[in-house]
């Protein structure tokens, strides 16, 4: 029987199998909370339990929803490697020994999807080996884990060996939410936020909103998790979670499994939400206990009263789902919110002209890889197999890891793939962040693939801006690939068999978890060195591929007069139109050689055109970035207009640290999306919103203008945008910000990395204030 001496600190349980010394920090949560109910006198969300658990100073932060900015202090950093290399390479600038929390490194983008997954590898590892050199060396100096190329996608190795309920988690991938689904706050950022937090910096967010999910009923038949955040997708939209952590609750979460629950939290990232997640409960334990971390269960079991909302918390929005009556979605194409329940898609397809053929499916991702996944699509194949059908559209497979590929390879799901015509790719993004060779059409031809993926933006899995791509479960997708049209429907429709007679499919069926426990294939993982004073990073003066960074210049003091407009961008402008992905990949590490994507897909306002405007200077039509390299290399500063949700998608810092190189000051919009616009700020840009967003309207793409105001730069104090017309008259146009006193100094600084770097040369626990040590001890 506990005593009231016992604390639950008092158990030592190790964050993961892979890593000495680090212990999960049940303790500092109890602590924190204490703290805070004295304070807010009210209940607690989970969200708002396991983000204020982590702050940093729990007595004097001020904490209001929405409104104040949180010093956190995550639990690790997660990186993958086409984010990696940039964030590395600010990390080693900042003159830090080793990374302050355990921090990890995973080789999964840049692994382009060919002709099938042993020979893509070894083609990457080739083509790669300078980078995964580089990513390599400096892990093994600075103390991180490294996940070797073929080990899988990020989200998929840390659920399956980080990820843990009341953790917090920063990952430089929009998609690190999918650890939401055993319980942890796992958000995306850039690159520089996470050279914070491995520099023993507290980590800042703006105190979230709680959008809470209502689940009741139960899940059935071809209706999955997918389902569930197509569904909310359809509901909140592209940037109806901004601001907000989307927690879900209610009897019908315990439907789910945790995979499923992981899919879930993964495509929040589609509606702007700065993550999602699910209470603690016995799906979770499960999926611990089956990859080992039995441990950890049990430890979270004892905590499991932080691990849930209380009773009659508040929340800002609720939604609610049943999921009883839910109806397998597809959503797209061109944006993951268009929603549309499977009932209803053919009239869709037929009303909006959509290509009906289907030239590919594609299943897996980090969203859609799980064993569950994989199991019921596989049990759909084995079905059309027994009745003589191979695909009709292109097939193919992407497991979410090795530990995944080599389970399903044993217990038959790949040679039920491989026997009606999938090619299985290799363990990475692929297709689904645009590295895949696709050669059955042509750019500009009209065609509709269908995907398990989460998101669908114009151009994203191909680069053929004329491709329709549509999002749905894995069960669909590979239903829709013997039926080849996208006007079927497996619930209700039959297809022929080789003996001439219609069937129809039966529900997918599938185990949740291996009954014969997990394969875990091949060793990928590569520990730090017990010596690493001996190890030498590995960085070419000559490569065309990696690049040391030179800081940004402090601001001048001076009030910015003048500046042109690069480009007016009208419409959607994601941070794939603002830094493109697919071959631009293999440049994340090198800034000067990326920058020549900057912007080359956002469309000009004034032609109607990407990547054409006007040099103001000398009268001539430019490519976006050569231009913006023009007013640069002549000393001139510039500024880019923007419509609503202004860098929507990836959590890529690149979109950021482009305009900045290129010479750019200030990135005013409608309205940002959230990981973007910390992105900016972190760069020293300026992000300012129109105090009224029918302003965007009044600035014309040849305008100069003025930005008064900077002399007095401070929180909640409006600038001005002076834009004078060629027509010799002007506006003031009044602009918005959410610039901190810290942020502020970040702009003044020349970025945020700027002023670590300074605190660095001399004490950085002066800024850090307080550090937590691996072992959950507090260090000053």
């Amino acid at each position: 029987m506990a005593t009231a001496t016992d604390r639950i600190g008092d158990t030592k349980v190790p964050m993961s199998l892979l890593e000495k010394g680090a212990f999960i920090n049940y303790q500092r949560i109890e602590d924190n909370l204490a703290i805070v109910r004295e304070r807010l006198q009210r209940p607690l969300t989970l969200s708002e339990k396991i983000v204020y658990g982590h702050l940093d100073d729990p007595h004097n932060q001020d904490i209001s929803r929405g409104v104040s900015y949180l010093k956190l202090r995550p639990d690790r950093v997660a990186c993958q490697d086409a984010t990696a290399q940039m964030a590395l390479l600010q990390f080693m600038s900042a003159g830090m020994p080793t990374a302050a929390v355990p921090t990890t490194v995973h080789c999964d983008h840049l692994i382009e999807a060919q002709v099938g997954g042993v020979k893509d590898l070894a083609r990457a590892i080739n083509i790669n080996k300078e980078v995964y050199d580089f990513l390599a060396t400096a892990t093994a100096k600075y103390g991180l884990g490294f996940w070797r190329p073929g080990s899988g996608i990020i989200h998929q190795i840390i659920l399956e060996n980080y990820a843990f309920p009341g953790g917090l988690m920063i990952g430089t991938d929009s998609h690190t939410p999918n650890a939401g689904g055993l319980g942890m706050v796992a958000c995306g950022v850039g690159g520089a936020d996470a050279v914070d937090v491995m520099a023993g910096i507290p980590w800042e967010l703006k105190a979230p909103k709680v959008i809470g999910v209502n689940l009741t009923g139960k899940i059935s038949g071809w209706t999955t998790p997918k389902d569930v955040i197509l569904k909310v997708a359809g509901i909140l939209t592209v940037k109806g979670g901004t601001g907000a952590i989307v927690e879900y609750k209610g009897p019908g979460v315990e439907s789910l499994s945790a995979t499923g629950m992981a899919t879930i939290c993964n495509m929040g990232a589609e509606i702007g939400a700065t993550t999602s997640l699910f209470p603690f409960n016995h799906r979770m334990v499960d999926y611990l206990n089956a990859t080992k971390r039995g441990e950890i269960a049990q430890y979270a079991q004892r905590f499991a009263h932080n691990l849930r909302a209380d009773e009659n918390a508040e929340y800002d929005q609720v939604v609610e789902i049943n999921l009883s009556e839910l109806e397998p979605h597809i959503n797209g194409p061109f944006t993951p919110d268009l929603a549309t329940p499977i009932s209803k898609f053919k009239d869709a397809v037929e009303k909006n002209g959509w290509p009906a053929e289907l030239k590919v499916a594609l299943i897996g991702s980090c969203t859609n890889s799980s064993y569950e996944d994989m199991s019921r699509s596989a049990s759909i194949a084995r079905e059309a197999a027994e009745h003589g059908l191979e695909i009709k559209s292109k097939f193919t497979i992407t497991p979410g890891s090795e530990q995944v590929r080599a389970t399903i390879e044993r217990d038959g799901q790949i040679g039920a793939f491989e026997d009606v015509g999938g090619l299985v790719l290799a363990n990475a993004c692929g297709p689904c962040i645009g590295q895949w060779d696709r050669q059955d059409v042509k750019k500009g031809e009209a065609n509709s693939i269908i995907t398990s993926y989460n998101r669908n933006f114009t151009g994203r899995n191909d680069a053929n801006p004329a491709t329709h791509a549509f999002v749905a479960s894995p069960d669909i997708v590979t239903a829709f690939a013997f039926a080849g049209d996208l006007r079927f429907n497996p619930l209700t429709d039959s297809l022929t068999g080789a003996d001439g007679k219609p069937f129809k499919f039966s529900d997918p069926t599938g185990n949740e978890l291996p009954p014969r426990g997990y394969d875990p294939g091949q060793d990928t993982f590569q520990p730090p060195p017990e010596d690493r004073a001996s190890v030498n990073v590995a960085v070419d003066p000559k490569s065309d591929r990696l690049q040391l960074l030179k800081p940004f210049a402090p601001w001048d003091g001076k009030t910015p007069k003048d500046l042109p407009i690069l480009i007016k961008v009208k419409g959607k402008c994601t941070t794939d139109h603002i830094s493109a992905g697919g071959p631009w990949l293999k440049y994340r590490g090198h800034l000067e050689n990326i920058s020549q994507n900057c912007l080359i897909g956002a469309i000009n306002e004034e032609n109607g055109e990407a990547n054409k405007i006007h040099n103001q200077v000398t009268g001539e039509w430019g490519g976006v970035p050569q231009v913006a390299a023009y007013y640069r290399d002549h000393g001139i500063k510039w500024v880019v207009i923007g419509d609503h949700n202004y860098g929507e998608g990836s959590s890529r810092e690149h979109a950021a640290l482009e305009p900045r190189f290129l010479g750019g000051l200030a990135i005013i919009v409608r309205s940002f999306a959230r990981i973007h616009e910390t992105n900016l700020k972190k760069q020293g840009m300026l992000a300012l919103t129109f105090a009224d967003a029918e302003d965007y309207t009044k600035i014309k793409s040849d305008d100069k203008v003025d930005i008064l105001g900077l002399e007095s730069f401070a929180p909640g104090k409006n600038l001005t945008l002076v834009a004078k017309h060629a027509d010799g008259s002007s506006d003031e146009i009044p602009l918005a910000h959410s610039f901190n006193e810290g942020q502020i100094e970040w702009f003044k600084a020349g970025s945020a990395l700027n002023l670590v770097r300074l605190f660095c040369e001399g004490d950085v626990h002066t800024l850090a204030h307080i550090c937590f040590l691996p072992d959950g001890s507090e260090g000053r």
